[in-house]
């Protein structure tokens, strides 16, 4: 069943229930939608492409940071049977200029947040013929001249469906590749690849139409959109939560009866230290139905699960790997059944095979490393206007991830770290996440990037981003003392004490790091010793 069918399904079974709740706490804002009212601006929306000339794999594009209306003209754009484009709102707006011309976009739905940046690269884009604002203040917030307003060109459309045929191997989406290294890659994903993506979803997490999923991450992630496709198979509600704050969070679940939440590492960090400092305590929510708390979108630190559920000792845990080119999540997962095993990132997922291989492309033996390969149903279609780096990752249905795992003697699948990311020392191979997850155990540390600088000596050596808690004290002597529980090639050289940045999706910016300490060599006191 496409996703756009089980959209109907729950507009005739559950017409009256809540769909989705926003809640801006900041300001004091919480709207519902119901799975009616969710099919009938949906249709609207595609009323609305249809009378501005979309037609089929016309190419539609999303500029908006998560809110209520988000889903709707994602599946409007869909249900045209147009293509949906949706675009990271942290890109630069050269960023935005080259996605947009890259994929030919007709049409943008965007917020008041980007009319400067829109406004400036208008000119570029002549093929662009359809400017929608999607705002909440329609008074207070200054439209373009160029733009239309959402609320009123949606108010004038009929709710009826426009019954267009929609086929699994049609392409659905363009989504694009962070580009924390590179221009981003235009990722395209079939009808197909979303239904399938929704079915691993439902699969691994069980949900059922008692269930409240909490949604946090960006929805132009794969990775958000994804997990939220297990309410919609499900019928259950979601709250699309506008604020990352450990006490949000935590009076989400309390106040919507949240029973499943997806978080990146740096929220769950915050909020088990905001629970260690005594900032919040766990007796003032109400958070026994909280079922389930999973982590995916980057390699998940195994002392944080632990810690996490020593907290929250009747939650289940899962881990979720994916990438945007698999559909996101859920090509290997962990398991709720196997705790023992935090760590891993887990076995095929639903649907989904695995290999690890050697650089000649021959299976390496039980606990080696080699590059992760996955084959399933979410493999994407290509690279969009790409066939070169397609050819890179896309052999005999096979997806190359990138990423150095080793799978240990019960089939468990370890991630060890991307292969851009591993540092070679003197002919050593060093993996960061491995050194990373060392170094936070530390008690006076909240969060660690491990990176390699150049060294005219060694080739590279290993520099420690340090991000300590508030209001703790690191001192580097300590540090190094820590770290004799490494073996020596793998201890830092160097420490930096400061903050690590992580993008949207929680990944941590290595190439920011990368750029801003690759001249500080002489400063390698330890690396002149020797």
């Amino acid at each position: 069943m496409l996703i756009t069918d089980a959209l109907i399904q729950n507009a005739k079974r559950y017409p009256d229930d809540v769909a989705l709740i926003e809640r801006v706490p900041e300001k004091k804002i919480r709207r519902e939608l119901s799975w009616s009212a969710f099919e009938k601006e949906t249709n609207q929306i595609s009323q609305f492409l249809r009378g501005q000339h979309i037609k089929k794999n016309d190419r539609v594009a999303i500029l908006m940071t998560n809110r209520l209306e988000w889903l709707p003209i994602y599946f409007g754009i869909l249900r045209c049977g147009a293509v949906v484009v949706p675009l990271n709102f942290r890109f630069e707006g050269l960023t935005i200029q080259k996605c947009l011309a890259l994929t030919e976009a007709k049409m943008i739905f965007f917020e008041p947040t980007f009319n400067g940046i829109l406004t400036k690269i208008k000119p570029e884009l002549p093929l662009l013929h359809t400017w929608v604002m999607v705002s909440a203040n329609e008074e207070g917030d200054i439209r373009p001249s160029f733009a239309m307003s959402y609320s009123k060109v949606i108010s004038q459309m009929s709710g009826d469906s426009l019954n267009v045929k929609l086929v699994s191997s049609e392409i659905a989406g363009i989504y694009f590749t962070s580009g924390t290294t590179a221009f981003p890659k235009g990722v395209v994903l079939t009808h197909g690849n979303l239904a399938s993506a929704a079915q691993v979803e439902i699969e691994h997490h069980h949900q059922t139409k008692n269930d409240v999923f909490l949604c946090i991450p960006p929805l132009y992630h794969t990775g958000a959109k994804m997990h939220w496709f297990g309410s919609l198979l499900s019928g259950s509600r979601a709250v699309i939560l506008r604020g990352v704050e450990a006490q949000m969070i935590l009076e989400t679940v309390s106040e919507e009866n949240v029973s499943i939440v997806w978080l990146l590492v740096p929220w769950a960090m915050d909020v088990l230290f905001a629970i260690e400092s005594g900032d919040l305590k766990l007796s003032d929510y109400r958070i026994d139905q909280w079922r389930l708390m999973h982590i995916g979108a980057q390699p998940v630190p195994p002392a944080l699960v632990k810690k996490w559920l020593e907290v929250f000792p009747h939650h289940q845990y899962d881990t979720n790997y994916g990438l945007t080119e698999s559909s996101g999540p859920g090509c290997v997962h962990l398991g709720v059944e196997n705790p023992h095993k935090v760590g891993a990132i887990g076995k095929p997922g639903k649907g989904w095979k695995t290999r690890i291989i050697d650089p000649n492309g021959q299976l390496v033996s039980i606990g080696e490393p080699g590059e992760l390969l996955v084959k399933g149903p979410g493999v994407m279609q290509e690279y969009f206007q790409n066939p070169s780096e397609t050819e890179l990752v896309l052999k005999e249905g096979w997806l190359y991830t990138g990423d150095v795992a080793k799978m240990d003697k019960d089939g468990f699948i370890w991630l060890v770290d991307r292969q851009k990311d591993v540092i070679i020392t003197g002919g050593e191979n060093i993996y960061p996440v491995e050194v990373e997850d060392f170094l936070r155990l530390h008690p006076a540390v909240l969060d660690v990037a491990v990176i390699g600088v150049p060294s005219t000596r060694l080739g590279e050596i290993t520099l420690a981003v340090i991000q300590p808690k508030p209001n703790c004290k690191v001192i580097v002597s300590e540090l190094e003392q820590h770290a004799k529980g490494l073996p020596r090639y793998k201890r830092p050289r160097q420490y930096v004490l400061g903050d690590v940045p992580r993008n949207p999706t929680g990944k941590i910016e290595k190439p920011k790091l990368r750029k801003k300490y690759s001249g500080v060599e002489k400063s390698f006191r330890s690396e002149i010793n020797e």
